[in-house]
């Protein structure tokens, strides 16, 4: 029973992670990632839906993403997204593609882009400590419906403890990560 427990602590808490990280990819840097544009939704047709969905999106060299719609008639409908999305990015249309040269952050932009970072990473801590409070209950509930010891109860805090701190250093170290990139000219 304390293994599934932790198990399923530490499920959440990486699947919590994972969430964080793929959030924070989405944040703007210097260089072009298709990350960056993926999930900007586009008004085509009677839906709305991300880029990704009508369209190839890839790099070219450090600063240039290329969108490359599988139906020319979305060309429209995806540049009006972009501009609506205020990521900053001005698309060119070609008729064929769309070219996003992505221009290097000026040092107010970097620090504004760390502050969410900051913001982010944080809401991602507190979810995992919310995940250790969750499983803290359990046990407590384990032992005092004498499913398990007072003894087996700490031992198994302990590693509830333990997968926390663990987790919260990741979530930091992503943070550092991402920071070090923001401030990489």
């Amino acid at each position: 029973m304390i293994e599934k427990v932790l198990l399923t602590m530490d499920q959440k808490m990486q699947t919590t992670l994972d969430v964080l990280k793929k959030d924070l990819s989405s944040i703007r840097t210097g260089r072009a990632s298709p990350a960056m544009v993926e999930n900007v939704r586009v008004e085509y047709g009677e839906a709305t839906m991300p880029i990704n969905h009508i369209a190839g999106i890839s790099t070219s060299g450090v600063n240039l993403l290329i969108i490359q719609p599988w139906d020319p008639g979305s060309l429209k409908a995806i540049e009006k997204a972009i501009l609506k999305s205020n990521l900053g990015l001005t698309p060119n249309n070609d008729g064929i593609c769309i070219r996003l040269t992505i221009p290097p952050l000026s040092n107010e932009r970097r620090q504004e882009l760390i502050k969410i970072v900051k913001a982010r990473v944080e809401e991602g801590k507190i979810a995992i400590r919310n995940l250790r409070r969750d499983a803290s209950e359990e046990l407590k509930k384990l032992e005092k419906d004498k499913e398990i010891s007072q003894d087996d109860q700490r031992r198994a805090q302990d590693k509830v403890e333990k997968i926390t701190d663990s987790f919260i250093t990741l979530a930091d170290k992503v943070r550092e990560d991402k920071e070090e990139e923001l401030l990489e000219v």
